[in-house]
């Protein structure tokens, strides 16, 4: 057998094994889904759906990285994905790894089967009484064959267990060039309603400012000869107009930076924000080092505009953050306990959220049932 098809066969078969360690995950999905299935039919089970779509989310990333494919299955796509790698592929991996072991059974048995009751048989699937050198020498070709048929299967093996996870979870080019230019696309827009912002901002608030200054300095200097104290009192009011202009003018470069960011980092940021919100905020942050400048200014823009919705749209009673760092993924979960029912089409900002997301190739899902829990998932790629 050449050199080459036997590392191909051993490459499979770390494949294979590697496989059915997301084979594993997948079934303990499974399990817990048909658990939290049982609990919603005594009516127990409803709060902990969200938790389903997570684990089986988290999941397929975790298949994805394995099989390094890019892009991303709809939550039908992931499900299906789940079942069939949970069971399927969960079977597949443990072929994989039982075919090596009866090698070395078989194989190193001339070792060892003298230790063994002749009336037991051999190791693995040999049934046949073993006490002559004949019986020891028909269990060594057994496991030289089951050597052979380890080389030729890994491959085979191999391909099965991937081809859900390459159907199903990876996007094929051409959707990969739908969703990058989608995300050219969402990154303009963002760009553009940004400017707009900052175009209102300094045209409604700081340009008539600044007009009011010019025109009170102007009055004030046609008035310093004839009536000084109208002259000092119309200076009065050019300097609050200027400080005020000042105060709009430091809002508008801290709605495009926060210095908070750089003074006390994304963590600090975070419970500036949440110690402000008006509903009670519970801030957990597990964020090692500090991510790019944009993405902790992404990431503090979507918990600002989610903790003023639930704030003002949700009649929550409390509210939770949670910011993660997982290798090159930053993740955000909003969470709070109001009515539930939110949709992006509501005027509430949670269109935004998805445009700035999507801007920087990011993840949002929003997941909102009549009477809750509402809850945002954010990720956002942030380097290795």
């Amino acid at each position: 057998m050449p050199l080459r098809t036997i590392r191909r066969g051993v490459d499979a078969l770390e494949i294979v094994v590697s496989g059915l360690g997301t084979g594993i995950l997948a079934l303990g999905v499974l399990l817990w889904t048909l658990l939290v299935g049982v609990a919603c039919l005594v009516g127990v089970g409803f709060r902990l759906l969200p938790t389903v779509r997570r684990a089986a989310h988290a999941v397929a990333d975790r298949e994805r990285a394995r099989l390094a494919v890019a892009g991303s299955g709809s939550a039908r796509q992931e499900i299906v994905w789940l079942i069939l790698h949970g069971t399927v592929g969960f079977l597949l991996g443990a072929v994989g790894i039982t075919l090596p072991v009866y090698v070395v059974e078989d194989v190193t048995f001339p070792l060892w089967y003298r230790f063994l009751d002749p009336e037991q048989g051999g190791p693995g699937v040999i049934w046949w009484r073993v006490d002559e050198p004949a019986d020891v020498a028909a269990v060594v070709l057994t496991g030289v064959g089951f050597a052979v048929l380890t080389i030729v299967l890994g491959p085979v093996l191999a391909w099965l267990q991937a081809y859900p996870g390459r159907r199903l979870l990876g996007g094929s080019l051409s959707r990969r060039v739908a969703e990058l230019t989608a995300t050219r696309a969402a990154a303009l827009d963002a760009h553009a309603a940004e400017l707009r912002r900052i175009e209102r901002a300094l045209h409604d608030g700081t340009q008539n400012r600044l007009v009011a200054v010019t025109v009170l300095i102007g009055a004030a200097r046609r008035a310093a000869d004839r009536d000084p104290d109208a002259a000092g009192d119309l200076l009065d009011r050019a300097q609050d107009a200027t400080e005020q202009a000042l105060a709009e003018l430091r809002g508008v470069v801290r709605s495009i930076l926060p210095p908070v960011l750089d003074d006390r980092g994304l963590a600090g940021a975070l419970a500036g924000l949440a110690a402000s919100c008006a509903v009670p905020c519970t801030l957990d942050v597990d964020v090692p080092g500090r991510c790019a400048v944009s993405v902790e200014a992404t990431a503090y823009f979507v918990v600002a505009e989610a903790l003023t919705n639930i704030a003002r749209h949700s009649g929550a009673t409390s509210a939770t953050v949670l910011v993660r760092r997982a290798g090159d993924r930053l993740s955000l979960s909003i969470t709070d306990d109001g009515r539930g029912g939110a949709a992006e089409d509501g005027g509430s900002g949670l269109g935004g959220i998805r445009r700035r997301v999507a801007a920087y190739d990011g993840r949002f899902r929003l997941t909102s049932p009549p009477g809750g829990p509402t809850t945002i998932d954010v990720e956002l790629p942030c380097g290795s």
